[in-house]
């Protein structure tokens, strides 16, 4: 298909191909130079530190402080808990050699952080005092990848991920709702993503975990996106690090702990929730430049270069992520269609005629408002309003676009046909066994047992064995 250099191929064409020229063009991302890792370049970057920020604040807001802990981990430690490292063994990478000489014992560079920060917990705590201890790290993480995709799997990915530890079930398991809740706001008021919060089945937990909880989100090709996770560990790795305590009775006692977290596969998620054949659409709340204004100048114009600047400086008092693209070897044209591509979520032209009218021309990256004439001294008062209305525009999107793409479904055939374009609402028998049959016929897998699924009974979509979870399982194909 013949298209320009800034063209993208449709997604209804290939939307793999789209994605992947959407993320280079717009200038998200670049390959690194060793297989599977990314460069994450500045216009990118900045979403992931809007998103993180705010994420950031919520975790500090409910009590949890930051902290880091070593990349390189011992390898025994990893072997402590033996479902842990079955899970993660095809992808560690691992240090053998270091200072001219082989290592006594291997390092595993982090995939996760459960087992040294479980070392660490054990040295912190002693007694109930000390309990909860609620911590956050933002780091890197490396898991080799066969198959990677820029953002979705990567080598190396940059995350948060929380590790906290209680003094019973009942306070462990709190803190994995509370966490998946924080997730569930984020995305969905930041990303404009409404994700379906739920459990996930046993063949899907996290390595380790006594419960698996997740945010799916749809993306426009109908697949899912695990877009944030939250793990009940139970005892298991107070057990094998030994992180106990002195209850107020006396008695010597296990911890009860957690894990969770959220990564950069979330910019993925934003680009495949929100973007079109034109390229990407960013919500206004996590755009980078949330209006970007174009002078039209014709070979230079002094008093529109200062409305424009002058402009900017206003929408910024009044908190909007303003920029001005004064690159003068460019046309104007080039610069709308560069800044559709790249999500601006409004775009405002000033040309001699509109600064003499006392307007300028604003432009939504999506809608039916075309084009329209607005007074310059009112734009700090109703931007703020029109990037809301925008914000909301998308969420509503993307939620139509889900509810028309699930469907619930009693019969192998409806199931098939649901799961090819979007997600299958079925009962399910919860046997390992007829998942990977369902996976190997469909590529479709349980997402998760919805929190808020109603209560329901009867037999498995595929072998006819009684529905096990109560409720319907959430199926599809996903990244």
């Amino acid at each position: 298909m013949a298209r320009d250099e800034r063209g993208v191929t449709a997604q209804s064409e290939d939307f793999a191909a789209w994605y992947n020229e959407v993320v280079f063009k717009a200038g998200l991302v670049d390959r690194g130079p060793a297989k599977g890792t990314m460069v994450i370049r500045p216009y990118g970057y900045r979403l992931w530190e809007l998103l993180q920020s705010e994420l950031d604040r919520r975790i500090k807001d409910t009590g949890h402080e930051n902290a880091y802990f070593p990349l390189l981990i011992p390898e025994s430690y990893l072997g402590r808990e033996a479902e842990h490292v079955e899970g993660f063994s095809p992808e560690l990478a691992v240090v053998t050699h270091a200072g001219g000489k082989e290592l006594e014992e291997p390092l595993v560079v982090r995939p996760t952080s459960e087992t040294i920060i479980g070392e660490m917990m054990a040295k912190w705590i002693s007694s109930h005092r000390d309990l909860p201890l609620l911590l956050n790290q933002w780091a890197n993480v490396v898991r080799w990848e066969l198959r990677p995709r820029m953002f979705l799997r990567t080598t190396e990915f940059l995350w948060q991920e929380g590790h906290t530890a209680h003094v019973d079930e009942a306070a462990a398991r709190r803190e994995t709702m509370l966490a998946l809740d924080i997730y569930r706001e984020v995305v969905r008021e930041l990303a404009a993503i409404p994700v379906v919060p739920g459990e996930k089945t046993p063949g899907e937990r996290f390595a380790g975990a006594v419960a698996t909880y997740t945010i799916e989100g749809m993306m426009r090709d109908g697949r899912a996106l695990q877009s944030g996770t939250s793990h009940y560990m139970g005892t298991k790795f107070a057990s094998a690090f030994d992180i106990r305590f002195t209850s107020e009775s006396g008695r010597e006692e296990l911890c009860h702990t957690t894990s969770w977290g959220m990564s950069t596969r979330m910019i993925g998620g934003i680009v495949m929730t929100h973007g079109d054949d034109t390229g990407l659409v960013f919500p206004p709340r996590l755009a980078p430049h949330q209006v970007v204004i174009v002078p039209i100048t014709r070979g230079g114009n002094v008093a529109v270069e200062e409305a424009a600047d002058g402009l900017a400086r206003r929408l910024r008092s009044v908190g909007v992520r303003a920029h001005v693209d004064a690159r003068p070897q460019l046309t104007p044209g080039f610069k709308y269609n560069e800044w559709e591509l790249r999500g601006v979520p409004v775009r405002l032209e000033l040309g001699p005629r509109d600064l003499e009218a006392g307007t300028v021309m604003m432009v939504k990256r999506l809608g039916d408002d075309g084009k329209q004439s607005v007074p310059i001294d009112s734009l700090p008062e109703t931007m703020p309003g029109v990037l809301d209305d925008f914000q909301a525009f998308l969420l509503a999107r993307a939620t139509a676009f889900r509810d028309s793409h699930t469907r619930t479904v009693d019969n192998w055939e409806g199931f098939a046909d649901a799961v090819s374009t979007g997600w299958a609402l079925a009962l399910h028998c919860g046997i390992a066994a007829c998942e990977e049959e369902i996976k190997s016929l469909t590529a479709a897998t349980p997402r998760c047992v919805p929190l808020g699924g109603e209560p329901e009974t009867g037999v498995c979509v595929r072998c006819g064995a009684a529905s096990v979870y109560g409720r319907r399982v959430i199926f599809g194909r996903a990244y």
